[in-house]
């Protein structure tokens, strides 16, 4: 079904703002997914703070290439099938880490087609190896591990002198 002028200048202004707004913006194929599970990624999205809307490619396409798109730099992926924005405007890494976390769940049913991350396009493997860093709670919980393990080596190595002095 066709668009009217209306609806079609009220995507692409809603496309600019999410561009010009969001700290990374990923590109995903939601071609063949059922109604349920887009539900699911929706609402899987929603919780992490992941924002994710739908707009046809050409729309997509101009608004992107329009001013506030003429920023980004490099060249945009090849989009393909059915394609959607996932972005957030908080946590530039959340959008990528999340859908490729349901595509993973869902194997076959999505598939990440490249990203905008620091304001230049990347493509499907770069956007694979960012969705890969673990989120920040983690990495701080390794770097309190790596702080704690020579203090922990130490008093093993202690414990084991005074029990070698006692006997």
């Amino acid at each position: 079904m066709a668009l009217s002028k209306s609806k079609k200048k009220e995507v692409l202004d809603k496309v600019s703002q999410i561009a010009a707004k969001s700290a990374s913006m990923v590109f995903v194929n939601f071609h063949g997914l059922p109604v349920a599970e887009t539900t699911e990624l929706r609402r899987d999205l929603r919780a992490q703070g992941v924002s994710y809307t739908v707009a046809k490619k050409t729309l997509m396409r101009r608004a992107l290439a329009s001013d506030i798109g003429k920023t980004i730099a490099g060249e945009m992926p090849e989009l393909g099938g059915e394609v959607a924005i996932a972005y957030s405007t908080d946590d530039a890494l959340a959008p990528a880490r999340e859908v490729y976390a349901f595509e993973k769940k869902h194997e076959g049913k999505i598939s990440i087609l490249g990203a905008v991350f620091d304001n230049a396009y990347i493509d499907r493997d770069a956007t694979m190896a960012i969705a890969s860093i673990p989120p920040r709670q983690t990495l701080l919980g390794m770097l309190v591990n790596v702080i704690n393990s020579p203090i922990q080596r130490t008093a093993i190595a202690l414990s084991e002198i005074a029990k070698t002095k006692t006997a």
